[in-house]
């Protein structure tokens, strides 16, 4: 297997591609880095590259005061940062920041719209992951009226854990409350109490799940809505 087939193969919606269309849409370009916090687009800003995320993942957040503003979405592997070429729309209402560092395939506009313009199968595989992506952000607002801080705390450390491919990650209590759009006091107690149940373990912002099965039974219906 090529280096290029490799890491295309690492991203879900490359990999169910035909090998014709993935070498068209991967052939010119190579995988790059996707470092921690880096902001890889801002809102109303022109795209101009579309991400496909190997073993990195992406937080998607509403514009808005560092005070008022909220994660609506998560990209891993499973998906695209760049949706909104799909619509003939090119640019994005949201910031997309990096939340977990690692390889990303990137693919310039131009090269994105060229193919799925021309290949039938190419865009109705994108239209498929539109309609889920679309899904997942109507469940988010759901979520966030509705579900009660502990729930979604443990919907979002499975989702970050799906998406990280690993059970250890480094996350602060104000970066969770900057996420899940609450007090940090509310994200402190909601983690203290996952912690008492032994289903996670946190310290000094190491956090660690311990109980996956017990973890999904105390989040909300959003996760497996979502999965």
């Amino acid at each position: 297997m090529t280096p290029e087939n490799r890491v295309s193969k690492g991203n879900l919606l490359l990999a169910a591609l035909p090998a014709a269309e993935r070498l068209r849409l991967t052939r010119d370009h190579a995988p790059i880095d996707l470092t921690l916090s880096s902001t890889l687009s801002e809102p109303n800003e022109r795209i101009r590259y579309v991400y496909f995320p190997t073993d990195s993942f992406i937080s998607l957040i509403t514009p808005g005061t560092d005070c008022a503003q909220l994660e609506i979405g998560l990209v891993g592997n499973e998906g695209m940062l760049g949706v909104p070429l799909l619509l003939g729309v090119n640019v994005s209402p949201l910031r997309a920041v990096v939340q977990g560092a690692g390889h990303a395939w990137r693919v310039d506009a131009a090269t994105f719209i060229r193919e799925i313009e021309s290949s039938l199968v190419t865009r109705a595989l994108f239209n498929r992951y539109l309609y889920v992506f679309l899904s997942q952000l109507m469940q988010t607002a759901t979520c966030t009226r509705f579900h009660l801080i502990e729930s979604r705390l443990a919907r979002w450390l499975l989702m970050t854990r799906d998406r990280a491919h690993s059970s250890q990650f480094h996350v602060t209590h104000e970066f969770l409350a900057y996420m899940l759009g609450v007090r940090r006091v509310g994200v402190t107690g909601a983690a203290s109490a996952l912690q008492r149940r032994k289903l996670i373990r946190y310290s000094r912002g190491d956090l660690a799940v311990l109980d996956v099965r017990g973890l999904e039974r105390a989040a909300c219906p959003c996760y497996a809505i979502d999965k």
